[in-house]
């Protein structure tokens, strides 16, 4: 394992000694904790977690994130699937989930919900609450069914295919989106693990990367109850430009939250 490492950090991964400990795990069949694996590791390893492991680590070395060669990343409090055919769910976005979870709400939309890690993280919390999950692609709202499954929560998420608001029916006390924000130009330089691996759907709009906060921001009064909350994920740099876009919709009670490193990370606002 620690030559695996070795060869991961020499191909330019950050976190090589730290990504083949993971690969090992999943190697053994997530069954082994990754505290015993130092003891399992005293041994040869068996003939089907050797091939597992090589495998594992072949495809890290393409640069396949370590969640998708392990089929699952762990957000919030709970363990997501995730395939090629989802956002990879960051810890980042988990001070949009905090942030929901600090105003009151019975029903939640969220929109391009991927995973569905956002939706079902909020419900999981909030128990009697019921939400709505919308995407454009039918794989990841099949990748949201089978998280909702695992969760328990099959009941109270509906997930729908829907071009943002397009196919969404009634009003919600709350609307929540991680939309695709990276610009165009900003496309190339991002690593290759979200750049060649993630749905670029997901990632940018193209542009300025301010186009589905102009959708949103359009079609939220008309989806949210009176005094509802819109809360989104945001660039690094889009706090102020998205601010703009809200208050121009007649958003009101418009806040830009930091993340836990005191970046800009989530826009919020109410309906008048």
């Amino acid at each position: 394992m620690t030559e695996a490492g070795r060869r991961l950090t020499a191909a330019g991964i950050e976190n090589g000694q730290g990504d083949a400990l993971a690969l090992m795990a999943h190697a053994y069949g997530g069954s082994t904790p990754r505290y015993a694996l130092m003891g399992a590791l005293r041994d040869p390893l068996p003939d089907a977690v050797a091939a597992r492991f090589e495998a594992a680590v072949a495809a890290r070395l393409k640069r396949q994130p370590v969640s998708q060669i392990t089929g699952y990343r762990q957000f919030w409090k709970h363990r997501f699937a995730v395939t090629r055919d989802t956002l990879d769910p960051r810890p980042d976005t988990e001070t949009l989930v905090a942030a929901a979870l600090e105003v009151p709400f019975d029903t939640v939309l969220d929109l391009g919900t991927g995973t569905g890690c956002i939706l079902l993280s909020v419900l999981g919390d909030r128990p009697g609450a019921t939400g709505t999950g919308t995407d454009l692609s039918d794989a990841a709202l099949a990748v949201a069914q089978r998280n909702a499954g695992a969760l328990g929560l099959t009941e109270r998420a509906t997930l729908i295919r829907s071009d943002w608001f397009a196919q969404v029916r009634g009003r919600f006390d709350l609307i929540l989106s991680n939309p695709p924000y990276i610009t165009e130009a900003e496309m190339a330089d991002l690593a290759p693990e979200v750049r060649d691996w993630e749905p670029h759907l997901a990632l940018t709009p193209g542009g300025d990367g301010l186009e589905a906060y102009r959708t949103i921001a359009e079609g939220a009064s008309a989806h949210l109850t009176g005094g509802g909350h819109l809360m989104v994920e945001i660039g690094l740099t889009q706090g102020a430009a998205v601010a703009e876009v809200f208050a121009a919709a007649g958003l009101t009670d418009i806040r830009i939250l930091p993340d836990l490193d005191g970046r800009d990370r989530v826009v919020a606002a109410k309906a008048p």
